[in-house]
């Protein structure tokens, strides 16, 4: 097998296993991309533009009137995000965050949107904010680490996943993966090569858990990026046993992949 397209490959299913399986949820796709079909095919460009144009008019009229209207506000969304106007889309996201402090889907869209614009500071302190009401909030922790991590600020990642695992451990009444946190903190040590402390927190969670399927494939994953792959198929083995059905041929892929390599 050629060894680029190879690595490629790796490198894609490697990161979508980490993301769905090993932290244990779906990344919510970046608002920039939610409500953008095949209507721009369908229709000429400017006929698209004067009626979105106009639909916006409409939404802002109503909100003049109604200034707490959620409808008028998603819809005023919808069209930003139509005409690919992300900086246009900040502002009805911004309300609609307001308008729904427990729906915490609005405010890591409007974190996303913020990191898209090159507003990573804004990005910061929106999830901080939502993490300050809803720490059990793994999305929004993932979105704040990935980000600390991409601005080179590795100690203050690493001390955040700690503080909310101990904050778990403690506060019983906190519902949050603690596995999700060690796997979290060991992918900071492997981003930064770091496979040695990302080897010991995993086997640290496989100690804690052994029929957990996750530390094992994370552990596989590790020693593979290592180039250690004989000692990495064992575990893949391990992690296919374990692991809940929808999961199994997702791992078996990356074990056939590590064996190519």
């Amino acid at each position: 097998m050629n060894s680029s397209k190879s690595r490629n490959r790796w490198v894609s299913i490697s990161l979508a296993v980490m993301l769905v399986l090993l932290l244990g949820f779906s990344l919510i796709p970046l608002v920039s991309s939610i409500f953008l079909g095949n209507q721009r095919a369908n229709q000429p460009v400017t006929s698209l533009e004067s009626r979105w144009e106009s639909e916006v008019l409409g939404y802002e009229m109503v909100l003049e009137r109604e200034p707490d209207n959620q409808t008028a506000w998603r819809g005023l969304l919808e069209v930003r995000l139509k005409q690919g106007n992300l900086p246009g889309a900040l502002i009805p996201l911004e309300k609609l965050a307001q308008l729904n402090p427990e729906q915490t889907d609005y405010q890591i869209l409007l974190a996303q949107s913020q990191q898209q614009i090159q507003d990573n500071e804004g990005a910061i302190t929106t999830y901080r904010n939502l993490l300050a009401n809803h720490p059990e909030n793994l999305l929004g922790l993932k979105g704040l680490v990935d980000l600390l991590v991409k601005q080179k600020r590795i100690p203050e990642a690493v001390k955040l996943v700690q503080d909310t695992a101990q904050k778990a451990l403690t506060n019983p009444n906190l519902s949050l993966d603690v596995m999700a946190l060690q796997l979290m903190l060991g992918e900071i040590y492997g981003q930064q090569q770091q496979y040695d402390q990302a080897l010991a927190v995993y086997e640290q969670a496989i100690k804690a858990d052994g029929q957990d399927f996750r530390p094992l494939l994370a552990k596989a994953l590790t020693l593979q990026k290592q180039g250690k792959p004989d000692a990495a198929q064992p575990l893949f083995k391990q992690a296919i046993t374990l692991a809940p059905v929808q999961y199994k041929d997702q791992i078996q892929e990356l074990a056939l992949d590590s064996q190519e390599r």
